[in-house]
């Protein structure tokens, strides 16, 4: 469905992009950011999902900034691979990445963020420091409990796992403490990437309960 770009940051950076468009008018927009394993064949088919639904969809591969082209899938080896991509994460950069994607689809309407893991962090970044979104929701971003003292501009729903050895529910009782008006969400059955179809840990009633959240979050606000 949908198309690979190019796109570019404010700095000049250049980096690649998956658009999918929905059918007919649009009702307006959404940046999808990957998790670590790059904007891959998961990633391009939850941007698909929202392009279905109306939204102009759009992933932008973050991860050109330090290898050009990365995908991977979810074995033992690749997440092993894919972990040396945050160990010093340059998270100013890829959130230039993530305003050069939402200026790319502004036209559609107003515009949503969301993530996954990495992306989940990354979409409560853009809810604190980037203009021109209207609504961030987040899936089990394992960094947001360290920015819990920034408080998001703009409506933001989260979504984690009881089982998640990522991220303790400790974390998650910190977000809630100093950001009340977040709404999140656990699901006690739900390990980390439960939302993912094509992991070990997807657990598919959660995944269809924070999907019916996420959507009807969107609704309201786009």
């Amino acid at each position: 469905m949908g198309t690979h770009l190019k796109l570019t940051a404010s700095d000049g950076h250049t980096f690649d992009a998956y658009r999918a468009d929905p059918t007919g008018t649009p009702k307006g927009g959404i940046v999808v950011i990957q998790e670590i394993f790059g904007v891959n064949h998961h990633i391009r088919s939850v941007t698909d999902r929202f392009a279905a639904l109306g939204l102009v969809a759009i992933a932008p591969a973050l991860f050109d900034r330090i290898e050009p082209g990365f995908e991977s899938g979810y074995s033992p080896d690749e997440i092993q691979g894919a972990m040396k991509f945050v160990s010093n994460p340059p998270i100013q950069e890829w959130l230039m990445d993530i305003a050069a994607a939402r200026e790319a689809i502004a036209d559609a309407g107003k515009i949503a963020v969301t993530g996954f893991c990495l992306g989940g962090t990354l979409a409560y970044g853009a809810a604190v420091n980037l203009p021109g979104f209207s609504v961030a929701i987040g899936y089990y971003g394992g960094m947001i409990a360290r920015m819990a003292e920034q408080a998001p501009k703009i409506p933001t729903m989260l979504h984690f796992g009881e089982l998640d050895a990522h991220i303790p529910m400790s974390d998650v009782d910190i977000i809630k403490s100093k950001q009340p008006a977040v709404e999140i969400y656990t699901y006690a059955n739900a390990d980390h990437g439960f939302q993912c179809d094509e992991r070990g840990s997807f657990q598919p009633e959660a995944a269809q309960i924070a999907w019916g959240r996420t959507l009807r979050f969107l609704d309201s606000h786009i």
